[in-house]
């Protein structure tokens, strides 16, 4: 009996974040281990589905690195990164966008639509939503830097209780390009913003920011995030996950959360409790 009890204590602590986002636009950017592991992503499919009945409005956007990384070795294509972002030449960018608008995608849409909530797969080429021009052509051939989005395209699906699942891949103004590789922080980021979002969230395989000694940093502001990136606590592959929270919330997201994918219900648990799990970026307060 004891354990009922702490069942719905736990489900009555939960019900004032669940009132406060319900019908809240959030922006999920899901990646790492929690998209590779088969335990990891029946869980994330089932936490999403259950946002979407309490009300909430999820959009997801996803990466896909590691499944790019082994098709292009299993075609025998080379491929290489300059600051932690895919130089994508145009061999390249044929595998990228099979990767990323068909297999990745339709995986996530396949297992969201099994847990009942009502998911569809797009890429910025759908509807030209999304646009992008050449990041620097001579470094990063196909890998792009967002021009516009057409947020009304993403409203209108999520109006028609749709959960849009969003491969990073951009349409080109110009006829006869292959589009653009996005990164897919960059991607959520930028999304977030348009669309009026809430909160954005980056699933990734580390516990959050971390200071020098390796301890969690819960709560971080923009002068705070700058301070750690010029004295180097902040570094490498975390760099570019700080710079999409600080872009969200210039957008005017009011919180960007970068958590651990790693953990099972990772997303309820920085949503539905007080403490959170990860680190959270927003505005100074004035």
């Amino acid at each position: 009996m004891q354990e009922k009890i702490d069942t719905v204590r736990t489900l009555i602590d939960a019900f004032p974040f669940i009132q406060g986002f319900r019908d809240q636009l959030i922006v999920i950017k899901y990646g790492g281990a929690a998209q590779v592991d088969p335990k990891l992503k029946a869980k994330f499919a089932r936490d999403i589905a259950f946002l979407f009945l309490l009300g909430i409005k999820p959009v997801i956007v996803h990466g896909g690195g590691r499944k790019i990384n082994e098709t292009l070795e299993k075609l025998d294509i080379e491929t290489s990164f300059v600051e932690g972002q895919r130089v994508t030449n145009r061999e390249d960018m044929e595998v990228v966008e099979m990767v990323l608008s068909g297999a990745v995608n339709k995986e996530i849409t396949s297992m969201l639509n099994h847990f009942g909530a009502k998911s569809i797969g797009i890429s910025g080429k759908d509807a030209n939503f999304m646009y992008a021009r050449p990041k620097e052509r001579a470094r990063f051939g196909y890998t792009g830097t967002i021009t516009e989005i057409k947020a009304k395209i993403l409203l209108d699906l999520v109006e028609e209780k749709f959960i849009p699942v969003i491969a990073p891949i951009a349409a080109s103004e110009k006829l006869g390009e292959p589009g653009y590789n996005i990164n897919a922080d960059l991607a959520a980021s930028r999304i977030a913003g348009e669309i009026g979002a809430k909160k954005v969230l980056f699933l990734t395989d580390t516990p959050g920011v971390l200071d020098r000694e390796k301890k969690l940093l819960c709560t971080l502001t923009e002068n705070q995030v700058e301070a750690l990136k010029t004295d180097g606590t902040i570094q490498g592959g975390m760099i570019p996950k700080v710079d999409a929270c600080l872009e969200a919330i210039d957008t005017g997201v009011e919180k960007a959360h970068i958590i651990d994918g790693r953990i099972e219900h990772a997303i309820l648990l920085e949503l539905f409790t007080s403490e959170g799990i990860g680190t959270v970026i927003k505005k100074e307060q004035k």
